[in-house]
C-alpha cells in the first residue's frame, strides 16, 4: 500500500473523489491509480438526460478512436461467396451464412461485432432476439450492414467503437489501456465525448450530458467537469 501511495504522490495525491476535473487531468489521475499487475482497461461512462424508451431520445452511433482501444475485437461476418472471401482477407475472425446462424442459435457468442452484407439480413434477422439485447444486431446506420465488408472489418479491427445508451440513460465504452500514454487516452476520450455530443437526439430536453467519469478496471472513478467538455485542460 505504501508503494501505491508513493506512486500517487507523483502528481495527484489525495485527489477529491467528489470534485470534477478537466479531461486531461482526470486521465492522469486514472493512470496514476492503475497499479494492477495487468494492463487495465480505461473506460468512460456518461449519464445522459434522455429516456431511450422513446425513439426520439435514443443515442446510438459509432466513433473511430484515434488510438484504438488496445483490445482485440473479434468480428463475425455474414456473407457469401466473394464477399465472404473479402471478409476473411480483411481479418474477420468468423465468416459464414446459414451455418453461422445455426451456430449462434445454439449458443455460439465468441465475437464482439457482427457485420452483414445487405443480402444476408433475411438470415441475420432470425437472430434478432439473440443479438439485439446484446447490442450486436447489424445496422445500416452503424455501417455494419454494408456491401463494403472489407472497410467495415478493418474499421472494427482498428478501434471503431459502437455506443448505445442503456435504459437508465447511461452510455459507456472502453477508450484504451492504462499502458497508453496520457495524451493517447485523452485524445480517445475527447473523440468519444465529441461523438456523444454530435449524437444528441432531437427529443432530448433540458441538460443532455449530466455526469461523466473515467476509471480503470481496478481504479476509482474520476469525475469530469461537464461544463467545459470539448476543451482540453
Amino acid at each position: 500500500m505504501a508503494q501505491k501511495g508513493k506512486r500517487l504522490g507523483k502528481s495527484y495525491e489525495n485527489f477529491d473523489r467528489n470534485a470534477e476535473y478537466g479531461v486531461d487531468k482526470a486521465i492522469g489521475i486514472v493512470k496514476d491509480n492503475a497499479t494492477a499487475k495487468f494492463d487495465e482497461s480505461v473506460e468512460i461512462a456518461m449519464n445522459l438526460g434522455v429516456d431511450p424508451r422513446h425513439a426520439d431520445q435514443m443515442v446510438r452511433g459509432v466513433v473511430a478512436l484515434p488510438h484504438g482501444t488496445g483490445r482485440d475485437v473479434r468480428v463475425a461476418v455474414f456473407a457469401r461467396d466473394a464477399k465472404a472471401e473479402e471478409a476473411t482477407a480483411a481479418g474477420a475472425d468468423i465468416v459464414g451464412a446459414e451455418e453461422l446462424m445455426t451456430e449462434i442459435q445454439n449458443g455460439r457468442m465468441d465475437f464482439d461485432r457482427v457485420i452483414a452484407t445487405p443480402d444476408m439480413m433475411a438470415v441475420v434477422g432470425r437472430l434478432g432476439k439473440v443479438l439485439g439485447p446484446r447490442g450486436l444486431m447489424p445496422n445500416p446506420k452503424l455501417g455494419t450492414v454494408t456491401p463494403d465488408v472489407k472497410g467495415a472489418v478493418e474499421a472494427a479491427k482498428a478501434g471503431q467503437v459502437e455506443f448505445r445508451v442503456e435504459k437508465a440513460g447511461i452510455v459507456h465504452a472502453g477508450i484504451g489501456k492504462a499502458s497508453f500514454s496520457a495524451d493517447q487516452l485523452a485524445e480517445n476520450a475527447h473523440a468519444f465525448l465529441e461523438a456523444i455530443q454530435k449524437a444528441k437526439p432531437t427529443g432530448a430536453k433540458g441538460t443532455y450530458i449530466k455526469r461523466v467519469s473515467v476509471s480503470s478496471t481496478q481504479g476509482p472513478g474520476v469525475k469530469i467537469e461537464v461544463a467545459n467538455l470539448g476543451t482540453p485542460t
